[in-house]
């Protein structure tokens, strides 16, 4: 797995990601576990994980294997989304800040919200009539319980996470998805998330088929090949821009 270093910045990935079912490979049904591409990204004092989406024993193995790090060493995770699989692991760094654009936070926090108070009564007039609580909706309580919990937990991300490490916001696949712009001194970084997911997309120019918002997606995807001279797709590698070779 590739890593950029610059006298300021060091930027690796730990876990390359996954689509459970890759539409461009003609799969229409999950065919494995899907994860998001795990990046780490250190300067100065400040050592920010984004979309921790590997299960948090296995993240902690890549954390020592890619950087030598313990997980108390991390100072901020920061999500691109709030996607489950873009924070599988998150509960492994519970002394870093937890960040998230304040878009994607409005944007998901009151569905969850709603759902998860509709449940809450149904459980309890279940109670009061003496009857079971279906075993699946328990088990759909018991998510949404730990979505609220860690939601909670996200800070709204400022503009500036730290210096040259900038949201740039993607919306489309959700609404409020954020990348990160990482200004090096010689190129420019772009942390995607799904905006552009595998390189099959970003080769093909297509986005994902359950965004949220189509067009809006279309229009990310062509700012993000506008503006980045490398791109960390969402499920993928580190990959130079197509449009750009000459770096």
């Amino acid at each position: 797995m590739p890593k950029s270093q610059s006298k300021n910045m060091d930027i690796r990935i730990l876990s390359i990601g996954a689509l459970g079912a890759h539409p461009l490979w003609d799969e229409r049904h999950p065919v494995r576990t899907g994860h998001s591409t795990t990046t780490l990204i250190q300067a100065g004092d400040a050592k920010i994980i984004v979309d921790p989406g590997l299960p948090a024993p296995a993240l902690k193995a890549r954390l020592g294997e890619r950087a030598g790090l313990n997980p108390d060493a991390i100072t901020h995770v920061f999500l691109t989304s709030f996607n489950p699989e873009c924070r599988r692991g998150i509960g492994l760094f519970d002394k870093a800040d937890w960040l998230i654009a304040e878009q994607e936070r409005e944007a998901v926090g009151v569905p969850i919200a709603q759902s998860l108070a509709r449940l809450a009564q149904n459980k309890e007039l279940a109670e009061h009539a003496g009857e079971d609580f279906d075993e699946s909706q328990q088990n759909m309580l018991q998510i949404l319980q730990q979505d609220v919990a860690e939601l909670s937990r996200c800070q709204p991300a400022p503009d500036s996470i730290i210096e040259h490490v900038d949201l740039f916001p993607l919306p489309g696949f959700s609404m409020g998805l954020c990348g990160l712009l990482l200004a090096e001194p010689s190129r420019t970084t772009l942390i995607c998330g799904d905006a552009i997911p595998t390189v099959e997309h970003l080769d093909q120019g297509k986005v994902l088929p359950t965004c949220a918002n189509r067009e809006l997606a279309q229009e990310s995807f062509k700012e993000a090949i506008e503006i980045a001279d490398v791109l960390i797709l969402g499920r993928d590698n580190m990959v130079i821009n197509p449009t750009n070779r000459g770096i």
